[in-house]
C-alpha cells in the first residue's frame, strides 16, 4: 500500500490527510472512499487521463484510493496529484516521509495551482504541521511568503514522479522575507511597519481621548469613546491600528488565512487591519452568508476577536 499527505479545510483549519491506494483482485474498476466530495470524485478521470498520457499503464486490478480520517468531509481538486502519485509509485521503493502533497491535474499531465493551497499551506504552518511540500511550479512565488516551509515546485505529472523517485530535484524556493522592521524580543521576532499615513499628529486637542487610545493599544484593551459628531473618534481610531504592538510571524501567517478564506488577497505587511462597521450592523451584514464556514464564524466569539486582531472601538454620539 502507498500512503501520501494531502490536506483539507475543516471550517477554518487545515486537517491532514492520508492519501492511501492499493491494488487488489477483482473487476478492474478505480474508486475513490472516504467522504469525498464531488470535486474528488471527478478528479478519477483527470487522474486516468493524465497516467495514461504520461506513459502508466493501470493493471487489470482493483484501484482503490482511501482518503483517511474517513469520518471527515473532504473537497477540492488539489487532491488530484496525491491520488496520482499514489497510483503511479504503487510498485516504487520511494518514501515521501512527511512531505505533503499538493496540485490539480490537467489531462494532459499539467500541473496546476488551486486556491485552496495557500489557505491549507499557512493553516499547516501556522499549527507546525508541515516542513515540507511538493507543488504546481506556478504556485512558488505566491507560496514562498509563508516561510520556514521547503518548496518543490513541479509543472507536470511525469517530473513528479521522477521527484519522488529522486530522479530529478525539482525547482525549490527560498522564503521570501517578510515586510518591515524585525524587532527581537526573548527570542521571538516581532515584526513593525513604520509607514505612518494616518498620523496622531494630525489630532488638533483630544489629549485625554489620545491617552486613553495609547493605554488601550498597549494593553490590547476594548475602548469606548463618546462625543458629539466630528469630535474626532473615527479619526483617532482609524489611526489607533498604527500603534498597536508590532506583530509575531504567528499573527501575521493566521491574519492572511483569514483573508485568503474571505477572499482577499494576501498581504505580509505587519499591519494590524482595521474595519469600521455601522453601530447598527448586525452579524449577517458584516460576515455575510453562503460560505461553508459561517455558522462557525457566527458561533465562535473568540474567533470572531481573531478576526479582528485590533482593539474593538464603540462610538456613541450624543
Amino acid at each position: 500500500m502507498r500512503r501520501l499527505l494531502a490536506a483539507t479545510l475543516d471550517g477554518l483549519e487545515a486537517r491532514p490527510v492520508d492519501v492511501e491506494a492499493t491494488f487488489t483482485k477483482g473487476l478492474p474498476a478505480f474508486g475513490i472512499v472516504g467522504l469525498a466530495g464531488s470535486s474528488i470524485q471527478e478528479s478519477k478521470e483527470r487522474v486516468k487521463s493524465a497516467l495514461l498520457t504520461n506513459g502508466f499503464s493501470f493493471p487489470p486490478l482493483r484501484i482503490t484510493v482511501n482518503l483517511s480520517p474517513s469520518d471527515l468531509g473532504k473537497s477540492g481538486s488539489h487532491f488530484d496529484l496525491a491520488i496520482a502519485l499514489a497510483i503511479a509509485l504503487q510498485e516504487e521503493s520511494a518514501e515521501l516521509g512527511e512531505t505533503y502533497v499538493f496540485g490539480e491535474l490537467g489531462l494532459d499531465g499539467k500541473i496546476k495551482d488551486t486556491r485552496s493551497i495557500f489557505p491549507i499551506l499557512l493553516s499547516l504552518k501556522n499549527s507546525g504541521l508541515v516542513e515540507r511540500a511538493i507543488v504546481p511550479k506556478e504556485s512558488l512565488e505566491r507560496l514562498s511568503l509563508i516561510p520556514g516551509i521547503a518548496y518543490r515546485g513541479v509543472e507536470t505529472l511525469s517530473e513528479a514522479i521522477a521527484l519522488c523517485k529522486g530522479e530529478v530535484a525539482g525547482v525549490g524556493i527560498e522564503a521570501a522575507p517578510i515586510e518591515g522592521e524585525e524587532i527581537r524580543v526573548d527570542g521571538e521576532s516581532y515584526y513593525l511597519c513604520r509607514e505612518y499615513p494616518e498620523d496622531f499628529a494630525d489630532v488638533k486637542g483630544q489629549e485625554v481621548a489620545k491617552r486613553a487610545a495609547l493605554v488601550a493599544a498597549a494593553g490590547m484593551h476594548n475602548l469606548l469613546m463618546e462625543g458629539s459628531p466630528g469630535c474626532g473618534k473615527s479619526m483617532i481610531a482609524k489611526r489607533l491600528r498604527h500603534i498597536l504592538p508590532p506583530m509575531s510571524l504567528e499573527e501575521i501567517l493566521r491574519l492572511n488565512q483569514y483573508a485568503l478564506l474571505g477572499g482577499e488577497e494576501p498581504s505580509f505587511r505587519p499591519l494590524r487591519p482595521y474595519r469600521s462597521p455601522h453601530h447598527s450592523a448586525s452579524k449577517p451584514s458584516i460576515f455575510g452568508g453562503g460560505c461553508h464556514f459561517q455558522k462557525t464564524l457566527l458561533l465562535d466569539k473568540k474567533l470572531c476577536y481573531k478576526l479582528s486582531q485590533c482593539a474593538s472601538i464603540a462610538f456613541r454620539q450624543r
